[in-house]
């Protein structure tokens, strides 16, 4: 068994590995989402798929508790040099929606597998009903693309030709995927040598013990983050603004248990799968990295330095009803899961910011927005189909300092993309990209500020798909008196006689000529505003984060010749009433008026009686008893509304007494 001093020269060694690995898909990938944006993912595995290493500094941070096993076995036999792939989220529980194409290779040693390199990437399209294949308004997995389930790609180091080919004819960018795909082939073979030259190093003995004692030494870390947190059930919603298009709110409960070491993360309550994209397709597994993203975050925060690898899930189980959301049947469209990953992850950080109060920040901005532009290139006289900036939003404010403008906190791992590189590659010309004055919520510690980009577009027909638009009605919370955040918004040709306000649509076809504005939510501030230095308000004045009258309104600080008038600050600030005992969450007007209505107790009853139902009939009856609630102003409560749905549609089958 390897002492700490010698595992942690093990974890050293295979991180370092790891990043050798990243920064040879970062140097030859081909698409600007992939070698700009970076995401992608690369981890080394042990003999029965669990990841033991991952990097750091390059590439998305979702999947350090991602394991393969189960796509692995779907194969039967592996020689050196192979290399096995899917995309297909039903198919294995590796990859989570069409885009995400991963690949695993066998390390071989002595005629054994001793390990595995693997990772993925995201493509930029994989075919299907619309450009980058993705939107909330598809409804079921065939419309988001080409699918493979588990299957070699590579024998003995040879690719299937037939099967590049299949991919060549499908998706709309073929050399941009098939480029990204050989990148990562290459990443793999730069980990197959570093797990090679470790093995020499150790022993190869003593290199299977350490890659267990890597990851049982991650889960006692864990274990002793949670063994500080005091036993409690915390509970927690948060809602994305829209189930389908046009739709109504979707909503993600959560029961977090923390007893002892261990912790039980049960999603009841959350809503039945959706007639669009926004599912998760997490399989039943109660430990599927999918439902875990906000626990690596939160694990992070409360130790730094913590091991990132499979040992970190188990400490934790998920419940995540099957038929719901979070656990999708075959064959719901799954390809928006990230967007509603994103309030999964403000779910988790909400239940832990009641445990841990004075070590939590506020929300994040949680929508990071990814833009796809499909165009004609008139220089080149061919098509054009690229990832643009991706427009994440800010971090939420910290216990001892502003959150991070711009990329901040749960997706700052998406770079953005230089301007030049840009407008380079795709034709379209840059009006504005920085950071929105007035977004971040008001706090003794500031929220992080929005991202703005706005650019115009040349030739006729340009597609724009933007997923992930989120929080343009449900702000990302403040708390600890700290205030709610500024909501996102997609406009086009701001402030000319022919606006449209888009709020959260994904698809957009533009003419010649015209602007597309997006800016994203901010992150909630931290602590009563009113205890912020008024020097540090006057500095944000100056740099352009708060103008002068929310400085006045929000801070209670007046800015006179970019200084703070202290006499009348403080004359203000004494003028204003102080609440003693301030609510742990500020939501916004709009969270606060949608639960007068909708209640923790009308949703409990709208649970129970869609979880009576067969899966098929959940959501179009949770549409119909909004519908109805909606046409009585909310006079009637949910059982009222159902019987209601009932009478309508006798056709639905008999949910018992659920209702009552």
């Amino acid at each position: 068994m390897f002492d700490a001093v010698t595992l942690q020269v093990l974890a050293n060694h295979s991180r370092a590995a790891a990043e050798n690995m990243a920064r040879t898909l970062f140097r030859t990938a081909h698409s600007a989402f992939v070698k700009e944006t970076q995401d992608f993912t690369v981890m080394l595995l042990d003999p029965e798929g669990r990841t033991f290493a991952v990097p750091l500094d390059l590439g998305a941070t979702w999947y350090p508790g991602l394991t393969y096993g189960r796509a692995i076995a779907m194969i039967e036999d592996y020689r050196p040099c192979d290399v096995a792939f899917t995309n297909d989220p039903y198919s294995g529980h590796v990859a989570t929606h069409a885009p995400d194409t991963h690949l695993w290779k066998p390390v071989f040693y002595e005629g054994e597998i001793i390990a595995w390199a693997a990772g993925h990437i995201h493509n930029t399209d994989m075919g299907g009903a619309v450009p980058a294949s993705l939107s909330r308004s598809l409804t079921e997995i065939h419309q988001e693309g080409l699918r493979f389930a588990p299957m070699k790609l590579m024998r003995e180091g040879v690719f299937d030709e037939q099967i590049l080919s299949i991919m060549a004819t499908n998706v709309r960018k073929p050399d941009l995927n098939i480029g990204d795909i050989k990148a990562l082939v290459g990443a793999l073979a730069t980990g197959e040598r570093k797990v090679l030259a470790m093995v020499e190093k150790f022993g190869v003995a003593a290199f299977r013990d350490g890659l267990a004692g890597l990851l049982d030494y991650a889960e006692a870390q864990a274990r002793s983050v949670l063994s500080d947190i005091p036993d409690g059930r915390y509970v927690f919603s948060d809602y994305a603004d829209e189930d389908s298009v046009e739709g109504n709110p979707c909503r993600l409960h959560l029961t977090l248990t923390i007893e002892g070491d261990a912790a039980v993360l049960d999603f009841t309550g959350s809503d039945p799968q959706l007639a669009s994209s926004l599912n998760v397709p997490s399989g039943g597994d109660p430990r599927h990295t999918i439902l875990l993203v906000g626990i690596y975050y939160v694990l992070y925060t409360l130790k730094p330095g913590i091991l990132l690898n499979q040992g970190l899930t188990r400490p934790f189980t998920c419940i995540a009803p099957e038929g719901s959301v979070l656990n999708p049947q075959f064959p719901a469209a799954v390809g928006m899961r990230s967007l509603t990953c994103a309030r999964l992850r403000s779910v988790i950080f909400g239940a832990f910011s009641q445990a841990v109060p004075k070590r939590m920040p506020a929300a994040p901005a949680g929508n990071n927005c990814i833009v796809n532009v499909m165009t004609t290139d008139e220089r080149r006289r061919r098509t054009v189909i690229a990832a643009v900036n991706p427009v994440v939003g800010g971090g939420g404010a910290m216990p001892h300092r502003d959150g991070s403008n711009g990329s901040g906190a749960d997706a700052a791992y998406l770079k953005n993309t230089p301007i030049e590189i840009t407008e380079a590659e795709t034709p379209i010309q840059f009006v504005r990209y920085g950071l929105k004055p007035d977004s971040g919520g008001a706090g003794r510690w500031r929220g992080g500020l929005a991202t703005e980009m706005a650019f115009k577009v040349f030739a006729p027909d340009t597609r724009i798909t933007a997923r992930n638009r989120d929080r343009s009605f449900f702000r990302p919370w403040g708390v600890l008196g700290g205030r709610a955040a500024g909501l996102s918004d997609m406009v086009v040709n701001p402030g000319a006689a022919n606006e449209r306000r888009l709020g959260n649509t994904d698809i957009a076809v533009l003419e010649p000529g015209d602007v597309l504005s997006i800016h994203s939510a901010g992150g909630g501030g931290r602590g009563d505003p009113h205890e912020r230095e008024p020097w540090r308000v006057a500095l944000d004045v100056a740099r352009g984060y708060v103008g002068a009258a929310a400085a006045r309104d929000d801070y209670g600080v007046v800015i006179r010749e970019c200084q703070p008038d202290e006499a009348a600050t403080t004359a203000l600030r004494a003028g204003r009433a102080r609440v003693e005992a301030m609510p742990h969450f500020h939501y916004g007007p709009e969270r606060e008026g949608y639960e007068r209505e909708w209640t923790a107790e009308a949703y409990d009853t709208l649970t129970a009686i869609l979880m009576a139902l067969p899966v098929h009939w959940r959501f179009f009856v949770k549409t119909q008893i909004f519908a109805a609630r909606r046409a009585e102003g909310a006079r009637i409560d949910v059982a009222e509304a159902y019987r209601r749905v009932r009478d309508r549609f006798p056709q639905i089958p008999d949910a018992g007494a659920a209702q009552e």
